[in-house]
């Protein structure tokens, strides 16, 4: 770590059970606390998975690991531990399970076809609603602009609706691998690479000029640079083949939903936290806007308000591992919440947004009568600290004084698109236990963002952000996807599950996530644990 926890509480560090609530964390399901202080109540403590379990690494959706020495051990001294709620009754929540991400290969051709029949036939065997599935762009447009092959995922799309499952489908514009627990690696089409060689501008580019090949810059959504197209353009074209080469499975209602890649790991963020940079947990991050088309909107926005000396991006912001309280920038009473501050956050989110609003127009457009999807990241560290300094880097403009998901919320209900969005089953306690330093609040974010977007009436699906084997893991998810004593009685469109392999399959591990599955859809199980 970059500094101690007792170096950055003043050598003060709370007790393990005794940490105080500084965000909007739910002390029960049916109501939060804004702000609250003092102890947690003995109730409130959940109870530790084991360390293993609870090691936040990036994996290629961010926070996350697929790592298979992860099972559902608990351990023995739990504190406080809740009575299992009996989920009997209520509302059907659709469970789907991602597959694996190299499941097609690099030329398009389906992976170990019988394996995977037999993993899914087993997923039906348990009333698995469907699958999820990544349609990369560096596969399917590989070599050459707009000549598409998509004959790999053509086969596993006939397979899924042959046993009878749906798919939800990723159309994911961005690269695969370089992170830990990537097991592939899929970057963007050689095409699109080859003009990078020439205009790196194309990419995401932090202060120091280091380019990110994860996605391309949305500088570039209106600027004819790929081969006479835009990136909006590309984005579109690709949709349109798709919608046309899968028209069967739209017309037999087997494809559910699409979900549209947005940037990095198919999310509506910026690229601000890379391993490949060097960055890591819980670094804030860096903004991502040096590339030359960024800089000039930032030079256009500085001049209609009248300060070109504005067009630049913070100097005092620190580097991907710096701590908030470190920089002049994001400390408290820092520069973030300056004019200047003010104005360059309301540029670099709005530039989020925009983007999202141009390519989802695009998607209704090309997938007219099926279900549209978004994924944000849940970005839950220094969540717990004024500035929000790792959500302001990812552009999601959030400071403790500001609801930065708001203006997201409206551009997604004017889409009519749903939010999907991560970490349901992760516990501040739990990321404070390990790593008290990041002032993380998993708990509160959730609950700030679903709400957010069930108040918008937008539909909110989710996953989980790291491996999970463990009942108090799925409980987690439970309570989050139908929340108790909620008097409008929202819970999840949908949720799925990351990832279907090994692990999952074991004889325990199956079983537990087979009761799970069981309580997402309203069924009544026999072993609740009181």
């Amino acid at each position: 770590m970059a500094v101690s926890s007792i170096q950055m509480l003043g050598g003060l560090r709370p007790p393990r059970v005794s940490l105080i609530a500084q965000a909007r964390v739910p002390f029960t399901s049916s109501g939060s606390v804004e702000y609250a202080l003092g102890p947690l109540t003995e109730g409130f403590v959940a109870s530790r998975i084991s360390m293993s379990r609870i090691r936040a690494t990036v994996g290629e959706d961010g926070l996350r690991t697929d790592d298979d020495s992860m099972h559902n051990n608990v351990d023995d001294n739990q504190v406080g531990k809740q009575p299992e709620r009996d989920f009997s009754g209520t509302p059907y929540v659709p469970v789907y399970v991602m597959l694996p991400l190299g499941v097609v290969d690099m030329n398009c051709e389906l992976v170990d076809q019988e394996g995977l029949r037999n993993q899914l036939m087993i997923l039906k065997s348990v009333n698995v609603d469907g699958v999820m599935l990544d349609c990369w762009w560096g596969i399917v447009e590989r070599h050459t602009p707009q000549v598409y092959n998509w004959s790999g995922y053509k086969r596993l799309f006939q397979i899924v609706r042959e046993l009878g499952l749906k798919i939800q489908v990723v159309l994911s514009f961005h690269e695969c691998g370089g992170n830990v627990g990537d097991d592939v690696h899929i970057p963007l089409p050689q095409w699109v690479r080859e003009i990078a060689e020439s205009n790196p501008d194309i990419y995401f580019t932090d202060r120091e000029g280091k380019r990110n090949s994860e996605c391309l810059t949305w500088g570039i959504d209106k600027e004819r640079v790929l081969k006479g197209r835009t990136a909006v353009e590309v984005y579109f074209d690709y949709m349109r083949s798709f919608r046309v080469e899968f028209d069967e499975f739209f017309v037999d209602g087997i494809i559910s939903e699409i979900e549209v890649g947005l940037g990095p790991c198919g999310e509506l963020r910026y690229p601000s936290y890379p391993a490949k940079h060097g960055w890591r947990y819980p670094g804030i991050g860096e903004f991502q806007c040096y590339d030359k088309y960024l800089m000039k909107s930032l030079s256009k926005a500085a001049e209609v308000r009248g300060h070109t000396f504005w067009a630049r991006g913070p100097d005092n912001a620190g580097s991907y591992n710096s701590m908030p309280h470190d920089t002049g920038f994001f400390r408290d009473g820092g520069d973030y919440d300056s004019y200047y501050g003010r104005f360059f956050l309301n540029w670099y989110s709005q530039v989020l947004v925009d983007h999202g609003d141009r390519v989802l127009a695009l998607a209704n457009l090309a997938f007219e009568e099926t279900s549209i999807a978004a994924k944000l990241s849940g970005i839950h560290w220094w969540y717990k600290t004024a500035s929000h300094a790792a959500e302001l880097t990812a552009g999601f403009y959030n400071p403790a004084n500001r609801d930065g998901y708001a203006p997201i919320v409206v551009m997604l209900k004017k889409h009519e698109a749903a939010m999907n969005f991560t970490c349901v089953e992760l516990r501040t306690l739990d990321q404070n236990e390990d790593f008290p330093e990041a002032l993380a609040d998993p708990e509160g974010l959730v609950w700030q963002v679903l709400n957010a977007a069930w108040d918008a009436s937008i539909p909110v699906a989710s996953e989980n952000a790291l491996a999970c084997y463990d009942r108090e893991g799925y409980n987690k998810i439970l309570e989050n996807a139908k929340p108790r004593n909620d008097p409008d009685g929202r819970h999840l469109s949908v949720f799925t599950y990351l990832r279907l392999g090994p692990t999952l399959m074991e004889r325990d591990n199956f079983s537990e996530f087979e009761r799970f599955v069981k309580r997402m859809h309203g069924e009544a199980v026999s072993d609740l644990q009181s």
